[in-house]
């Protein structure tokens, strides 16, 4: 566990304006071999080398966010004073500063993800959406959108949050930056389940869609919202990204792109599940950042 000061002496930052802009000393799989195959003897030494760089920088990721906040508290999708009842000493700052103010942008780190999950679900669950109104979660094969961790488990909105479920009109997407979500949350899966952001049954993948909606309406390209997507998955689920970072060195895995690194063979939960299984050595411990499947 690194203090404050080497963390922030030390940190990455993806940035996500209008257009995102990406940090091209980001650690990702895709940068664990440098400069051709690696060769069979330092494969190993080369693995632990990555991780060890791993260990010791920590991911932020820096976003628009404007008055999003204040819209989604405003229609009552988040109570706001329940809401910042969860919170104390400065969280409960962050959590105020994040539905009370409007900041230009903010920076997702370590200590402040698990509030911003919270913040993403409420506007993925509630901000007008053609996946939640057709997509898995209508399904009647389900029983109802209704019965999910991601609809009931919300528990800090004004009356039920089926109330709010796809009905507010935060922003406004062209048709094909929709059609551009649905396909970037067909390829984002989680730990938690086999269920890809496209069925988002669970907060992180309400919050992954919210997210995702977010980017596109700010005209973000598929690559740029997959390679967002990464970092905050990445911010959520520490652990399981340090075993899949493993499992990348150590299967000399060179095109390990942010498209890789979310698909259902890495980090959904059956994957992870053979990801751990193939790891050599387990993850070191890490800090949970949101990983958490309630409010």
């Amino acid at each position: 566990m690194f203090s404050k000061n080497t963390m922030e002496q030390q940190k990455n930052v993806l940035t996500v304006p209008t257009s995102i802009i990406i940090s091209a000393v980001i650690i990702t799989g895709a940068l664990i071999w440098k400069g051709g195959p690696p060769q069979r003897t330092s494969e190993l030494a080369s693995a632990q080398e990555t991780i060890a760089q791993k260990d010791t920088i920590s991911t932020t990721l820096s976003i628009v966010w404007g008055d999003m906040g204040q819209k989604v508290a405003s229609v009552g999708a988040i109570d706001r004073d329940a809401f910042l009842a969860l919170y104390e000493g400065w969280e409960e700052e962050e959590a105020r500063r994040l539905v009370d103010t409007s900041p230009e942008s903010i920076v997702v780190n370590k200590e402040n993800a698990g509030i911003v999950l919270n913040i993403l679900w409420a506007l993925g669950l509630s901000n007008k959406s053609t996946i939640l109104e057709k997509g898995e979660m209508a399904d009647p094969r389900y029983g109802g959108p209704d019965r999910f961790a991601s609809t009931g488990g919300w528990t800090v909105s004004t009356g039920n949050p089926m109330d709010h479920y796809s009905r507010h009109l935060f922003m406004k997407m062209t048709p094909e930056q929709e059609a551009r979500v649905g396909r970037v949350a067909s390829g984002i899966y989680r730990p938690c389940c086999d269920n890809s952001t496209h069925f988002p049954d669970c907060n992180h993948g309400m919050a992954m869609l919210g997210f995702l909606e977010m980017l596109a309406s700010q005209g973000s390209s598929e690559q740029e919202m997959y390679t967002a997507g990464l970092a905050l998955n990445r911010l959520w689920f520490p652990e399981q990204y340090d075993m899949v970072d493993r499992y990348v060195s150590q299967k000399g895995i060179r095109n390990a792109d942010a498209k890789l690194l979310l698909s259902a063979s890495m980090i959904s939960a059956s994957g992870f599940q053979k990801v751990a299984q193939a790891v050599k050595t387990p993850p070191a411990e890490r800090g949970a950042g949101g990983g958490g499947c309630s409010v």
